[in-house]
């Protein structure tokens, strides 16, 4: 070797390896693709992907790659997904739908030093652990506004609240009760166990002893089904029915055409969707590459969580701090514009989270509070009979 070569050698040697290698991440993906929550689940799972796309397209140095198991809609499974995908070396995870799934299977990836990412669980209790190491993208709070204001809008002063006993769903329905007595509205408390299928005996109970103008539905899926078929038999005297998460989704009318229409949900997009920045252009034209169909709110919030996820991961990454902690602290300095808003983490909160009112429409779900996102007036009143 010659004196040139030994130089340079030296000279490589006293560098201190500042600048990180490219390298490719493993991100586990715990989620409901069977089971009561497979449509919503495969919703979100539908946005991580687009998220995995548009990240390892436009990052350029660091990559992404997603494993996902399926939790079944069951909590102990999702436990035994985050236990799998951790034995397969994933550095963080990311989807969960369901508080009462959410909170085991963060309980588990906590054990394992492993942050948390969702947006599926709004239960309070999940950031009121004192873990650093679980994040969410929206809370209560956001669909609580929701749920008021456009009652507000629709100048109505009863409702009836029909509800799911599991935590996070008890825990909203209170809190909306409290606005709504606050204000002055006549309220009626309908609890239901989640195991129940038969709603008209709830329904009938609204029709004659409550007589109120709106009925609130806070549950999942397969309850507001439940919920809606009650109400086509029964036909309470009532304006609207409004519910919250995976109601106005382009999944639900397609699957329940009958039951769908002038029905409320909360939803951050009308469909099919509008996006004006160059980010939700990206995202939806990635999407439509991808499933060969218009996103719904689902993929928006599978999406907006993941990205903020893999951009931790790579400033992460650059600092060399994979190992010791660097993921969550990068999350929880996370201020970002996204597409679902302004994103900043308090204690593993997103606390600048406020959900957007939709209504389905003929073929369309236009958005109708607030006013200043608008895609459309409400159809009110109106009912799916």
């Amino acid at each position: 070797m010659n004196h040139a070569a030994i130089g340079l050698m030296a000279l490589a040697l006293s560098v201190p390896l500042t600048v990180a290698q490219a390298e490719e991440f493993l991100v586990g993906e715990q989620e409901p693709l069977t089971g009561a929550l497979a449509r919503v689940g495969t919703g979100m799972h539908e946005g991580i992907a687009v998220a995995v796309e548009v990240f390892n397209k436009t990052h350029g140095k660091h990559t992404i790659k997603v494993l996902t198991e399926d939790d079944e809609s069951s909590p102990a499974k999702a436990i035994a997904a985050i236990e799998k995908l951790a034995s397969q070396g994933v550095v963080a995870f990311t989807g969960g739908y369901g508080s009462n799934n959410i909170g085991p299977a963060s309980d588990a990836a906590n054990k394992l030093g492993l942050p948390y990412i969702t947006s599926g669980g709004v239960d309070n209790g999940l950031v009121q652990r004192g873990y650093n190491t679980f994040y969410r993208i929206n809370n209560t709070a956001g669909y609580q506004k929701a749920m008021v204001g456009v009652l507000d809008d629709m100048k109505v002063k009863s409702a009836s609240i029909i509800y799911s006993t599991k935590e996070a769903t008890a825990h909203l329905a209170e809190d909306v009760q409290k606005d709504l007595d606050a204000k002055g509205f006549k309220v009626g408390m309908h609890p239901f166990d989640p195991g129940i299928s038969d709603f008209k005996p709830i329904v009938n109970k609204v029709r004659l002893r409550d007589k109120s103008e709106v009925i609130l539905m806070v549950g999942y899926e397969n309850d507001y089904v439940g919920i809606l078929r009650a109400a086509k038999v029964i036909k309470p005297d009532v304006k609207a029915l409004v519910g919250v998460w995976s109601l106005a989704t382009p999944k639900m009318a397609a699957d329940f055409p009958d039951l769908m229409p002038k029905v409320y949900g909360t939803a951050l997009l009308p469909y099919p969707a509008t996006f004006n920045t160059e980010e939700g252009k990206l995202f939806y034209d990635t999407y439509k590459a991808l499933h060969k169909k218009d996103p719904d709110y689902l993929g928006q919030f599978g999406y907006v969580q993941s990205m903020i996820l893999f951009e931790a991961i790579a400033r992460a990454a650059d600092n060399g701090t994979i190992k010791n902690g660097g993921i969550a602290q990068e999350l929880a300095k996370t201020d970002r514009n996204t597409l679902i808003g302004r994103v900043q983490f308090t204690e593993g909160d997103n606390l600048n989270f406020v959900h957007r009112m939709g209504q389905h429409q003929g073929d369309k779900i236009e958005i109708v509070w607030p006013k200043d996102a608008a895609t459309a007036g409400m159809q009110f009143p109106g009912t799916p009979w």
